[in-house]
């Protein structure tokens, strides 16, 4: 029998909650937040063919649809609460909806976030997440707060063995595209296929900047051009980016020079925090990393408004920086 629209709703997307007195099946959603919090709120789209490709295994897109959300949450500062669904679908597929759900919910239930709505329409794959955090009033995470003289930090994962450090996403989508002088001898595809489909959201580490970074932003359209928005939000400032402190894999530094630079700093689909702190709180920033289960470096310093965003070397020379972010309209 086929599956029908209000049965594959209730069948893989239905699920008990606790924070919203009505769950799914409304046309609405309620959501109270705490005492004294306010509600974060963020969506993100994936779209096939333009996020991700055809050949995605169905429970890692799951994951990834809504790890890119609760990436933006952690670059606020905010707790996970809820979050809503929207789902295109070309055909009701019972095997593969069920494996989408298995993801997305394992990831769910591992930051305590709750479905408690969405749509689902025939049309092409395309999936949609709203998400709902709190965070306490005035200690939300904001681009606009960074200084002159600040660190720049930027996560990545606690060892050198897990998958996810900055521009392996970027690394695996240049493999699928077969561009010319990627080096692919001795690398772990599956690793760099997993670092690019199953991003690792820094809700913890967010959670736990709450009053020590100044600024923050997730690294989803490359580290430059987000950085960038920081630069502008905080008043014009400058940042000098030290190449040589870029955290690298071993399958970054596998590539030429050019091609690393191009993955760490315009690589995108990253999913890190690049965030900003007072030189004095280094040792802070590094013990709270810790104990969210990750690590930090820090990269550079922000500059007084009006000075310029440069990338040097490790002499301090200025390098070239022609990279340009990914833009949905610009980016082919």
């Amino acid at each position: 029998m086929a599956l029908g629209e209000f049965d594959l709703i209730a069948r893989h997307f239905t699920r008990p909650v606790r924070r919203s007195p009505l769950g799914v099946g409304d046309d609405c959603a309620l959501i109270a937040p705490a005492a004294g919090m306010q509600l974060a709120v963020s969506s993100d789209m994936l779209v096939e063919g333009r996020h991700f490709l055809s050949t995605v295994a169905p429970e890692r897109l799951g994951h990834k649809a809504l790890a890119v959300n609760l990436s933006d949450l952690a670059a606020c500062g905010a707790r996970p609460l809820a979050y809503t669904l929207a789902l295109s679908l070309p055909r009701a597929d019972e095997a593969w909806l069920a494996a989408l759900a298995s993801g997305l919910h394992a990831l769910a239930d591992r930051h305590d976030i709750e479905l408690v709505g969405g749509d689902t329409t025939a049309g092409p794959l395309n999936l949609c997440i709203t998400v709902f955090g709190e965070v306490p009033a005035g200690d939300a995470l904001l681009r606009s707060g960074a200084r002159a003289g600040d660190d720049l930090w930027i996560s990545h994962p606690a060892t050198p063995d897990e998958p996810g450090w900055l521009g392996e996403a970027r690394l695996m989508l240049e493999i699928f595209r077969g561009t010319p002088g990627v080096r692919t001898e001795g690398l772990d595809l599956d690793r760099l296929r997993l670092a690019m489909e199953c991003p690792q959201p820094r809700v913890a580490l967010g959670l736990a900047l709450r009053g020590v970074a100044r600024s923050a932003i997730d690294v989803s359209d490359g580290l430059l051009g987000d950085l960038g928005h920081v630069l502008r939000r905080s008043g014009g400032l400058g940042a000098r980016i030290e190449a040589a402190a870029l955290p690298r894999s071993a399958a970054i530094l596998r590539q030429h020079e050019a091609l690393q630079l191009e993955c760490l700093l315009a690589g995108g689909d990253d999913y890190e925090l690049l965030f900003s702190a007072d030189p004095t709180d280094r040792d802070t920033v590094s013990a709270l990393a810790a104990r969210a289960g990750c690590g930090v470096t820090r990269i550079g310093t922000l500059g007084a408004a009006g000075t310029p965003l440069e990338v040097v070397d490790a002499d301090g020379r200025p390098l070239a920086t022609a990279w340009a972010s990914f833009d949905h309209f610009l980016s082919r």
